[in-house]
């Protein structure tokens, strides 16, 4: 061999440099190779639902307008964690206790708690930027719990089953410091659903979805195995076949005046006939012929016979005296037990304000001094009285009933 045969160093460098440079082949899994569209669709529709309903929830909670627009289905591995949050979140974990058997875990920006915490504390959403105290991770963990009810109750509509959850716990994520990443769920690869969270024009975020990739999965399969067992329920009621009565061919010529039984009936027993005595009318009967028996001409399915008809005797209604009412009934509720509450007054107050009551606090009522007090009776306003002192006890004099007809209108 000569020396053309083989490389020389530097060739030989130069192809170990174009090697380092190239690129390597991605290896990472895509969120196609967990879940197919079919399931992906399915997911995102019921988040979808959901969350469209937990979003009602805490606007109602916030007294703000609450949008979370339509997710996004995606993977997430724990290798990818830390790139995925790289600041501290608040997650909010949801065990399922009923209708499935899972985790949920719901994840948002430290500063989003933030701005829910203020706004459940009576304030206008813009707090300090600091670190969540102990009143405020309440206040996000009750907002939380309102959303994840909301959507367990949702969840119950979609999959036609009782759907309950435990009550939400909740911790500070932390990758860097590797605080709160064991309480996730522990399966390397998770589906992430990321959703658009707008409050007002106070937030414009994500909040993102953490569930097991088998708990996708048994959620999506009995979304799809319901509609498939109601579609074929469907099928059978409304598209029963009709039934078809075979019938033989009959000459109309040789045979006048027969008809063919109804499929499955018992064939009718009719003796035969006389051919000694003559028909009505005079006439003989015809010879049958194939050796058929003769049978009576027929109207609407039963046989030419004498029917004796007579109108119908209805006696005349009479409404009952009420003296002749069993008053036995009536007894059967007086030992029913029933609240009565005399209520002084009501008023609405804030959390913090809640929260700063002190002993020696005055609660102002919207009842004016001297006013009547309303008399209640399992919470449905029937009288009005005052307040009276006996044997140095309270009590309340009725001094007003409630007509029936205002009763009426409290109950609608």
């Amino acid at each position: 061999m000569t020396s053309k045969d083989y490389l020389s160093q530097e060739e030989i460098d130069a192809l170990l440099k174009q090697s380092e440079m190239a690129p390597a082949p991605s290896s990472a899994a895509t969120v196609d190779d967990v879940l197919t569209p079919l399931e992906q669709d399915a997911l995102g529709e019921i988040g979808n639902i959901t969350f469209g309903s937990a979003a009602t929830a805490l606007s109602t909670l916030l007294g703000k307008k609450v949008d979370i627009t339509t997710p996004r289905v995606s993977i997430i591995t724990r290798s990818q964690f830390e790139a995925e949050f790289p600041k501290p979140h608040v997650a909010v974990h949801v065990t399922y206790v009923d209708g499935f058997e899972g985790i949920n875990s719901l994840v948002i920006k430290s500063r989003d708690a933030q701005v829910i915490a203020d706004l459940m504390l009576g304030g206008e959403g813009n707090p300090a930027d600091e670190e969540l105290n102990e009143i405020h991770i309440s206040a996000v963990q009750e907002a939380m719990n309102q959303m994840m009810g909301s959507s367990a109750t949702s969840m119950s509509t979609i999959f036609n089953r009782f759907v309950n959850i435990s009550p939400p716990g909740i911790d500070i994520l932390n990758v860097e410091s590797g605080t709160g990443v064991s309480n996730l769920p522990p399966d390397e690869t998770l589906i992430k659903i990321s959703f658009r969270l707008i409050i007002g024009d106070l937030i414009d975020s994500t909040i993102m979805q953490l569930l097991p990739v088998e708990f996708a999965k048994d959620m999506v399969r009995t979304l799809i195995g319901g509609a498939e067992e109601s579609a074929v329920e469907a099928a059978v009621t409304t598209e029963a076949p009709p039934v078809v009565e075979s019938q033989p061919a009959v000459d109309h010529h040789a045979v006048p005046n027969t008809q063919q039984p109804p499929a499955g009936a018992a064939p009718m027993q009719t003796p035969g006939p006389d051919y000694s005595q003559p028909m009505q009318g005079g006439q003989v009967p015809p010879s049958m012929p194939y050796g058929m028996p003769h049978q009576p001409q027929q109207y609407g399915g039963m046989p030419n016979r004498n029917v004796n008809v007579q109108p119908v005797q209805f006696s005349n209604l009479q409404a009952p005296p009420y003296a002749q009412v069993d008053e036995n009934n009536l007894n059967l509720l007086m030992d029913i037990p029933l609240k009565v509450t005399v209520e002084l007054g009501r008023t609405q107050k804030q959390i913090k304000d809640i929260l700063e009551m002190t002993q020696g606090s005055i609660i102002e009522l919207d009842k004016l001094a001297g006013e009547p007090v309303d008399i209640l009776v399992n919470n449905k306003l029937i009288a009005k009285g005052e307040v009276v002192v006996i044997d140095e006890n309270f009590g309340v004099r009725v001094t007003d009933i409630v007509s029936q007809w205002d009763r009426i209108q409290k109950l609608q």
